[in-house]
């Protein structure tokens, strides 16, 4: 046992240790050892005896007598054979027998404390082990010598305890779960729908609602959101495998489970779980979300070149993460978010938006909607392409949202997300709403362009053919062939300057659909102001885009009636529908 700098990584020994004379300490190989809930400088660890340290472990003092049975294990059977007739794997290694194997003090009173040994003893001290009461033969129908394998008194209510205990060592595989309201005095069993055969390793109460526990057995995570009176396995993509220890995290609310041979294992957000009893009755149910903070994944992590064994563990998805439930299966559901004056700010609908029966997870990137996808290189159709930049919306100001999930008509109590700004980046509010309105604008203006190049797209499409069939009538008037040509090179001139030929992507000549995806692109990479160069491109852009899409409109206008000249001449008997970018309305 050691004290650890986690500054210097200095280390300290603390293990209390026998006088000369004394006999040794009974140490078990998983030896209780915990911080007082109360004072994080008292500090537990539990032998035979329980000792206390109120200085880190400088000094120790044994606050207990022998708490276990004391047994000769020399004279116990085991398959028949007595421990002194064992000549092969004596003992199988395990040092001592008689040893405190769990213990816990409550996290409500100080000086109420529990204690379990490997030989089925259970004792309760009320007064900072001045005395301690053997409340061992108040549990009903607990076979003696049963290994108590958690004692996790109660968060909420100062009497009540949880134990778990483990026969499995003595060919005992059934379940032994308990409960006492009266600290130890009497005991009852909340093995309730328990699969048989469930070997209870250990339980711990949730830190937001009583009613709920965890239950970790030999297989597995049980969870039970009435305190005992039934119980669900948590399955998902947890192997089957024992559960020893488990924790939930008081800041994240993740739950925490150390596996035997399987690692540790997390469950992000328990608020499904703390919060199903009143969802479970909900026709829609939308989970209070957790604070979401605005980050930047790292990219200068390579991790191509180390092979197949890469021991990390999955991040969480960036964002905002929404959980609902629905009691039967929707044919439509949306997430609309508004900011705190209720303008919309996102709307997550369609396919990214689940709708079975049960439990639905999405999450939320913390960015206004995102442009279409464009399909061609200059549009950037991804999240950052070559030519156009990327859809993608600039992220949200912090601040708080509130979130309505609306499913077939029936919309839930909306609920309130805070999105907070990246706490390793320092900017004024101010400029942060200066950063956040010149990108949504550039987000807008790449929008307007995007509608602009992809009607010069769909018209040049519509105009090849056209072209084509001209070429290939040979009664078909000078006149209107030239008029044909003439457009052909307007079309190409309009095409270069707003998308490019082949879509403006990497490599090609510049244009506004390019220039403008990459400056938005450009400055959505960094939190600071943008510099004077991207100001003035801003500028520059924010003039052109209009007078691109007057001379779009313009052109596209020019179709129809080219049409009807070929249609009225024979050449081309189908006037095409026309094109439009959108801007002023129009199809």
């Amino acid at each position: 046992m050691n004290r650890v700098d986690r500054v210097t990584n200095e280390r300290k020994p603390i293990r209390p240790e026998p006088a000369e004379g004394e006999a040794n300490h009974r140490w078990n190989w998983d030896t209780p050892m915990m911080l007082s809930p109360h004072d994080p400088a008292t500090v537990y660890v539990a032998a035979h005896r329980l000792f206390r340290s109120r200085d880190r472990g400088h000094s120790w003092q044994a606050i207990s007598p022998d708490l276990t049975l004391a047994l000769d294990r020399d004279t116990l059977a085991l398959m028949g054979v007595k421990g002194k007739d064992v000549t092969i794997a004596r003992n199988d290694g395990v040092s001592s027998y008689g040893n405190l194997v769990s213990f816990a003090e409550s996290p409500l009173t100080p000086g109420l404390y529990y204690a379990g040994s490997d030989d089925g003893l259970v004792h309760v001290s009320r007064d900072g082990g001045a005395t301690w009461a053997n409340v061992t033969g108040k549990v009903p129908g607990l076979p003696r010598l049963t290994y108590v394998s958690e004692l996790a008194p109660s968060r909420f209510e100062t009497g009540t305890v949880y134990a778990t205990f483990d026969g499995h060592r003595g060919n005992d595989f059934a379940t032994y779960v308990y409960v006492s309201t009266d600290f130890g005095n009497a005991w009852r069993s909340i093995v309730a729908d328990l699969p048989k055969g469930e070997v209870a390793r250990t339980i711990t109460e949730d830190v937001k609602n009583a009613e709920v526990l965890y239950l970790g057995t030999e297989t597995g995570l049980f969870v039970s959101t009435n305190r005992g009176r039934s119980w669900a396995r948590v399955k998902a993509n947890l192997p089957t495998v024992p559960v020893y220890e488990i924790t939930v995290h008081p800041r994240d609310n993740d739950l925490i489970l150390a596996t035997h041979g399987r690692s540790l294992w997390i469950l992000d957000d328990l608020t499904p779980i703390q919060r199903y009893g009143e969802a479970a009755t909900a026709a829609a149910y939308l989970f209070e979300p957790g604070v979401a903070t605005q980050r930047e994944p790292a990219s200068d992590q390579e991790r191509d070149f180390q092979g197949d064994m890469r021991f990390l563990g999955e991040n969480p998805a960036v964002g905002a993460t929404f959980t609902y439930r629905l009691n039967t299966e929707a044919k439509d559901a949306s997430l609309t978010i508004r900011d705190a004056g209720g303008a919309v700010v996102r709307v997550l609908s369609g396919q990214d938006v689940a709708k079975a029966t049960g439990l639905n997870v999405i999450t939320w990137d913390l960015r206004i909607a995102p442009l279409p996808s464009t399909g061609g290189q200059g549009g950037g159709g991804g999240a950052g392409g070559f030519g156009g930049g990327g859809t993608r919306g600039p992220l949200v100001l912090p601040g708080d949202y509130q979130v309505t999930l609306a499913a077939d008509g029936v919309n839930a109590a909306p609920r309130t997300i805070r999105v907070m700004g990246d706490p390793e980046i320092q900017i004024s509010n101010a400029d942060r709403r200066t950063l956040f309105d010149l990108l949504s604008e550039l987000h807008t203006l790449q929008g307007t362009v995007n509608r602009a190049a992809n009607a010069l797209t769909d018209a040049a499409e519509q105009f090849g053919q056209v072209r084509r069939a001209v070429r290939g009538n040979r009664d078909a008037p000078d006149s209107l062939k030239a008029a044909v040509d003439s457009m052909a090179a307007d079309l190409d001139s309009l095409r270069r300057r707003v998308s490019g030929l082949g879509g403006g992507g990497f490599g090609g000549p510049p244009n506004l659909r390019s220039r403008t995806g990459q400056l938005k692109s450009a400055i959505m990479g960094s939190t600071s102001l943008p510099t004077e160069v991207q100001v003035r491109q801003t500028a520059e852009i924010r003039a052109a885009v209009p007078r691109a899409v007057a001379d779009v409109d313009a052109l596209l206008g020019r179709l129809p009636p080219l049409y009807r000249r070929l249609a009225e001449a024979g050449v081309y008997p189908e006037v095409p529908r026309r094109a439009g970018t959108g801007s002023a309305g129009r199809p």
